[in-house]
């Protein structure tokens, strides 16, 4: 998964460099529907949705970015995550939200690998 997640957040670089908060976010979103069953990314992913909530002073982002870490570190091993969320404050974090075609054949290439 490490590549494409690396891609996503290489996008939401370009995007926050070219001042284009929403798109930055959106990759981010991306990065962590894909990198949420490792707890390395999905760890990573919402530290970085931290940075952006503070860069944006959003404080709901910030907060809820902080429940976040901590609930990514504590449950991602033990497949406490809902497939799809896309991380950010604006949805519960409990929710599972449908994952695009994309995404879903990018994780199912990607398990396959492991095997």
């Amino acid at each position: 998964m490490r590549p494409y997640v690396l891609a996503e957040l290489d996008k939401a670089k370009q995007a926050a460099d070219n001042r284009d908060a929403s798109g930055a976010f959106r990759h981010l979103e991306n990065a962590h529907v894909l990198g949420q069953e490792s707890t390395y990314w999905h760890v990573v992913v919402h530290w970085l949705m931290l940075i952006w909530g503070i860069r944006q002073r959003n404080g709901r982002e910030v907060v809820g970015q902080l429940i976040r870490i901590v609930g990514a570190a504590a449950l991602t091993a033990i497949k406490g995550v809902p497939i799809g969320n896309t991380g950010g404050s604006n949805v519960s974090p409990i929710k599972p939200l449908p994952v695009s075609s994309e995404h879903a054949a990018i994780i199912a290439e990607a398990k396959g690998m492991q095997d």
